[in-house]
C-alpha cells in the first residue's frame, strides 16, 4: 500500500482549508468553525512536533530537549495569545489550567497505561522526577499564593493583583531559566537513563528513530509553515469559542480547560506514548512533566508580560488570579504525579489513577455553571 494512504493524522489537515472556508464563507456558523479548527490544529501540531524532532537530531540530546518541549507548547501557546489579543482572559486563564493537568494527568497518564500494558514495571530516574515534581509544586505555590491574596485582601485590589502577577511572573521565569541551566547542563545527568542510551542510539528524543534526518531546510520550513498555520487557524478558534460551547450545551470555561487543551497537547499525546511503549519512562516523563512546567513557569509568564503589549487596553494587563476550582485541580495534579514519581517505577495501574483523576475533574469542569468562573 502506497504510504500517503496509509491512515493517518495528516488526512485531518483536510480541515484547515474546511476551516477558513467556514471562517469566511459563513461566519455564523461558529460551532462548524469551532469543529474544523479544532480537527485542523491536531495534525499541525503533530508535524510541528515531528519538524522539531529532525531538528533535534542536529542538535545534541540537551538543546533537543529544550527544542522538543518548547515547540511541543508552541500550539497552546498560539491559541492563548489569539486570545489574549482578543481581551478573552478567561479563555487564556482555562487553557492554561487545562493545559496543565492534560500533560500531568491525561498525556502522562495515557503514556503509564499504554508502558505498563506492555512492560509489567518500568524504571525511571527517581531524583530527575522528583526534581521536576518539585518544581510543579513551586507553580502550584505561585498559584495558590495569588488567588489566597485576591480572596484575601478585599475588593478594589484589581491593580495591586497586576502588579503581584508581574512580580509573580519574573520569579517563575528566572527559576525556569536556572532550571534549564540544572538540567541540560550542571546536573543532566539525572534525566538520561542507561536504557534510554542503550535503544535511543543517537536518537535521544525519538522522533526520526528508524528514518532518515531531514535536510536542516525541510525541517525549518515544515516548522514555520506549521506554526504560522496553527496561528491562523487559532484565530478561528478562538473567536468562534464561546458561541460554539454555548450551542453546544457547554461553558467556555469547560471548552477552555479540556477542549483546546487537549487538543493543543496533542503532539506531546502521542510522542509520549510511542516512547513509553518502548520503555522509555525518562524520556516520556520529561515530554509529559516538562511540558507542564514550561506551560506553568514559562507560558504564564510571557502571556502575562505581553497582555502589557497586545491585551486589550480597557482591560489593562493579565493577572494569575485562577479560580479556587482551577487551584485545586493543579494542586490535586501535582500531588499526585509527586506521590507517582518518588520511586523510580511506574506500572500500568498508576496510569489508570491519573487517568480517573483527569476525568473526575473534568467532570467537575463540565457541570460547573456557565458563569461561576471569572475571578474577578
Amino acid at each position: 500500500m502506497p504510504t500517503w494512504l496509509k491512515p493517518s493524522l495528516s488526512w485531518l489537515l483536510i480541515f484547515v482549508p474546511i476551516a477558513a472556508g467556514l471562517e469566511f464563507g459563513a461566519p455564523k456558523e461558529h460551532t462548524w468553525i469551532f469543529l474544523s479548527a479544532c480537527l485542523a490544529i491536531i495534525p499541525l501540531a503533530g508535524w510541528m512536533g515531528k519538524a522539531t524532532e529532525h531538528l533535534a537530531e542536529r542538535t545534541g540530546e540537551g538543546i533537543g530537549g529544550l527544542l522538543n518541549a518548547t515547540f511541543g507548547n508552541a500550539a497552546e501557546l498560539i491559541i492563548a495569545l489569539m486570545a489574549l489579543r482578543q481581551g478573552k482572559y478567561d479563555i487564556v486563564k482555562a487553557s492554561l489550567t487545562g493545559s496543565i493537568l492534560g500533560n500531568i494527568l491525561l498525556v502522562l497518564g495515557a503514556a503509564l497505561l499504554a508502558g505498563g500494558l506492555r512492560f509489567k514495571t518500568q524504571s525511571f530516574n527517581p531524583g530527575g522526577a522528583r526534581i521536576q515534581a518539585t518544581m510543579l509544586i513551586l507553580a502550584a505555590i505561585a498559584l495558590l499564593s495569588e488567588a489566597v491574596f485576591h480572596h484575601s485582601a478585599g475588593p478594589d485590589v484589581h491593580a495591586i493583583e497586576v502588579e503581584l502577577s508581574t512580580w509573580l511572573s519574573g520569579v517563575m521565569l528566572v527559576t525556569y531559566a536556572l532550571g534549564l541551566v540544572f538540567t541540560l547542563h550542571t546536573h543532566k545527568q539525572f534525566f538520561v537513563s542507561g536504557q534510554a542510551a542503550e535503544s535511543a542510539g543517537g536518537h535521544g528524543h525519538g522522533g526520526a528513530e528508524g528514518h532518515a534526518i531531514w535536510p536542516l531546510g525541510k525541517a525549518l520550513a515544515v516548522l514555520l509553515g506549521a506554526t504560522a498555520l496553527v496561528a491562523w487557524v487559532s484565530e478561528f478558534l478562538v473567536g468562534s469559542v464561546e458561541d460554539a460551547a454555548r450551542s453546544m450545551g457547554m461553558s467556555d470555561f469547560f471548552v477552555g480547560v479540556i477542549v483546546v487543551a487537549v487538543i493543543g497537547n496533542a503532539a506531546e499525546h502521542s510522542t509520549a506514548i510511542l516512547v513509553a511503549l518502548k520503555n522509555r519512562m525518562d524520556l516520556s516523563l520529561s515530554i509529559a512533566v516538562g511540558s507542564s512546567i514550561q506551560v506553568a513557569l514559562f507560558v504564564a509568564p510571557v502571556l502575562v508580560f505581553a497582555s502589557y503589549f497586545i491585551g486589550p487596553a480597557h482591560l489593562g494587563p493579565l493577572d494569575l488570579v485562577f479560580t479556587p476550582i482551577e487551584v485545586f485541580a493543579v494542586g490535586a495534579a501535582v500531588i499526585i504525579v509527586h506521590q507517582i514519581a518518588g520511586d523510580g517505577q511506574c506500572n500500568w495501574l498508576e496510569g489508570v489513577q491519573l487517568l480517573s483523576v483527569y476525568i473526575i475533574l473534568a467532570l467537575a469542569f463540565y457541570f460547573l455553571p456557565v458563569g461561576t468562573h471569572a475571578a474577578h
